[in-house]
C-alpha cells in the first residue's frame, strides 16, 4: 500500500474518533495526517511528510488553545448569573454564609449586601469555585 494511503486512512480514522470525543485535538491531528498524505502523494520524502504533520499539528493546537481559551472561562458562569437560589439554612448569619438549594444540590453561598428579613430567595451575582456569591438584589 502506498504511503499516502496510510496517511489518509490514519487521518480519516482520527477524524472519526474525534467525532466521538469532541475535543478538537484529534481533528487537528487528523487534518495534519491528511496534509502529510498530500505531501506523500506529491512524492516528497518521509522526512518532509513528518515535518508537514508536525507543523500542521502545532499550528492547529495553538489555534485551538487561542480560540477555546478566550471563549470558555466565563461562559459557564454567565449561565448562573441572575439565577435564583433558595435559602435552606444559615451556616453563620453574622458572616453571611448560608446553605442554598441550586440545581437540585446544596451549595455554600456568601450573602453580600443587605439581607431582607425573612427573605429566602437570593440571586447569584458570581461563582467562586464551589461558593456562590448571592444577594437579595437582582443583578
Amino acid at each position: 500500500m502506498e504511503m499516502y494511503l496510510w496517511w489518509a486512512v490514519t487521518g480519516i480514522v482520527l477524524i472519526i474518533v474525534e467525532m466521538l470525543t469532541g475535543t478538537f485535538y484529534l481533528l487537528v491531528i487528523g487534518i495534519a495526517a491528511l496534509a502529510a498524505a498530500a505531501a506523500a502523494y506529491l512524492g516528497l520524502s518521509f522526512w518532509v511528510q513528518a515535518v508537514v504533520i508536525a507543523a500542521v499539528s502545532v499550528i492547529g493546537v495553538i489555534l485551538i488553545k487561542r480560540f477555546r481559551g478566550t471563549a470558555l472561562p466565563g461562559s459557564n458562569q454567565a449561565l448562573d448569573i441572575g439565577q435564583t437560589v433558595m435559602l435552606d439554612a444559615w451556616i453563620s448569619e453574622a458572616d453571611g454564609l448560608a446553605r442554598v438549594q441550586y440545581r437540585n444540590a446544596q451549595w455554600e453561598a456568601q450573602v453580600t449586601g443587605e439581607r431582607i428579613p425573612g427573605g429566602k430567595v437570593f440571586y447569584i451575582h458570581a461563582v467562586d469555585g464551589n461558593t456562590l456569591r448571592v444577594s437579595a438584589v437582582r443583578p
